[in-house]
């Protein structure tokens, strides 16, 4: 059983699904509506009891006021302090045709023969 919810809704969702069962079986018996035409009286009565079952629930408690976080901190180097960049390579050769021709280092090595070549 839970016990978040009343003890009078427990006791009395049960007869009431009963009842309004048992009045729609009676209404498809003695009268001209059907049960295929009275079903969503069942939706109806289930609505109904979970409307008092919210309308009978504590109300919860507030949440907790929310704290603004404080600004943050910044350290600012001082002015001028800014170090120099430690990068030592010298700067990539310009683009352009032939740009990915090998560099003198790579010219001891012999390129491949073209395909077609006797070797």
């Amino acid at each position: 059983m839970r016990g978040s919810e009343p003890s009078i809704m427990r006791a009395i969702r049960g007869p009431i699904t009963l009842i309004t069962v048992g009045v729609l079986f009676a209404l498809n018996n003695f009268t001209p509506y059907s049960f295929d035409k009275t079903w969503p009286v069942l939706l109806i009565v289930f609505g109904l009891l979970s409307l008092l079952k919210r309308g009978m629930d504590p109300a919860a408690p507030p949440p907790p006021p929310v704290q603004p976080y404080p600004p943050p901190v910044y350290a600012y180097p001082a002015q001028g302090s800014y170090a120099q960049s430690t990068y030592s390579q010298p700067p990539p050769a310009k683009g352009g045709f032939g740009a990915s021709a090998p560099r003198p280092a790579d010219a001891g090595q012999n390129p491949p023969p073209p395909p077609g070549d006797p070797v």
